[in-house]
């Protein structure tokens, strides 16, 4: 009986022992899940603390407006301005603008954190070494802020040594990256260098190459397969490998797809070419292709239809359309329109006789020279007077000689 009640009380014991031994794991785990929520709460804060900063700073010392500077902060977050400051004043040193370094910061928000010492001075010193002056550089580097992102020894200073091995003078370089940053951004011997290459296997002229590669990097840099392509279907079309056309024939094509070709022949022809006329226009002058659609028609309207331009005369000078109707085609077919009314020139001279010559040229062959016979031309040509004005007061002038 005696072992028996022992042997209750020992279970009831051990019982209890459990029992609180339960309450405090659980207490502990209470405990620790109320100090993890403590903890979270409190890392939250400070991240959106440390969030409501950065947006703060961006909007405040980068110019960017509420929205970017959001969108901005979701790739970094900082609650020191330090490194910032120190950024933003190696560019403000260097002559960048306040929207140049808003630019800048609106691509690439993490230029912010970079070394500038380290990692952004030095780029802006090679670029300072290959001549760039310094009203230019910030307008390059904030156009194309991924250059400071790149390296300086594996990807800027190679990029130019291979174009100046193809274009051997330096400022055909400089022009290049100003019209493409695509030259010292990409692997330039991926696609360049056997673009490059085909065309001196063609025997393509070395200066034509430079002008190419100088003028138009972006289409140079062009996928290899595709501008073989292009290469071949200029070739196929009849255009001499030795002369500039050819590559300016291919940076057309380039920029367009054959669709595009295709439907810009098509709308030419709707101006009564046939469509050999308009290829040959093309061999001619390979830019009309990339005229749009609403300065050809105001061209040709102007031209054809108002001052009786054969169509086909436009197609054998297709560059005409290029120049502005405003400032070039329409003052000098005023003062054209004159000089016939008074039989002064001839009525047959073509478009391209009257609008490609420099303003030189045509000052001194219509204006200077028809000066005395009438005084009225430079105000005609410069918008001061119109064609009606001129005819009244030819004619008070006629009336007066009569009495």
């Amino acid at each position: 009986m005696f072992a028996l009640l022992c042997s209750r009380q020992l279970l009831l014991l051990k019982s209890k022992r459990t029992q609180l031994g339960s309450f405090q794991q659980n207490a502990f785990f209470i405990l620790k899940s109320f100090t993890s929520i403590g903890l979270c709460q409190s890392s939250e804060k400070q991240q959106e603390e440390k969030h409501s900063f950065t947006v703060s700073y961006l909007i405040n010392s980068c110019g960017l407006s509420p929205k970017s500077a959001i969108l901005a902060s979701q790739s970094m977050n900082f609650d020191n301005p330090g490194r910032p400051d120190s950024v933003l004043n190696l560019l403000r040193e260097n002559g960048f603008t306040p929207t140049h370094i808003s630019k800048i910061i609106r691509v690439k928000p993490r230029f912010l954190l970079y070394d500038p010492e380290k990692t952004l001075s030095p780029k802006i010193e090679f670029f300072r070494s290959l001549g760039v002056s310094s009203s230019d550089l910030p307008g390059i580097l904030s156009s194309n802020p991924m250059l400071l992102a790149r390296s300086l020894e594996k990807q800027l200073i190679p990029s130019y040594d291979f174009l100046k091995s193809v274009v051997l003078v330096n400022e055909k370089v400089l022009t290049a990256l100003r019209r493409s940053a695509r030259a010292f951004q990409f692997n330039v011997t991926t696609n360049m260098a056997p673009n490059v290459a085909l065309l001196r296997q063609l025997g393509v002229p070395q200066s034509t190459i430079s002008y190419l590669v100088s003028n138009y990097p972006s289409q140079a840099f062009t996928k290899h397969t595709r501008f073989a392509e292009v290469v071949q279907q200029v070739i196929d079309m009849g255009f001499n490998r030795l002369k500039m056309v050819f590559v300016v024939a291919i940076q057309v094509l380039l920029k367009m797809s054959k669709q595009r070709f295709e439907s810009k022949l098509e709308f030419y022809m709707r101006w009564g070419w046939s469509k050999d006329m308009a290829l040959s226009a093309f061999k001619r002058y390979p830019i009309c292709m990339l005229l749009s659609e609403e300065k050809i028609m105001k061209a040709m309207d102007f031209l054809v239809i108002k001052m009786g331009s054969p169509s086909a005369d436009i197609a054998r000078t297709p560059s005409v359309m290029s120049y502005s109707l405003e400032k070039r085609i329409m003052p000098r077919f005023s003062v054209i329109h004159i000089l016939q009314a008074k039989g002064l020139v001839k009525n047959d001279l073509s478009s391209g006789s009257i609008i490609i010559p420099s303003e030189r040229c045509f000052v001194e062959k219509f204006l200077i020279k028809f000066q005395d016979d009438v005084p009225e031309l430079l105000n005609v040509y410069q918008g001061k007077m119109g064609l009606i004005e001129v005819g009244s007061q030819s004619q008070n002038v006629c009336g007066a000689k009569m009495l």
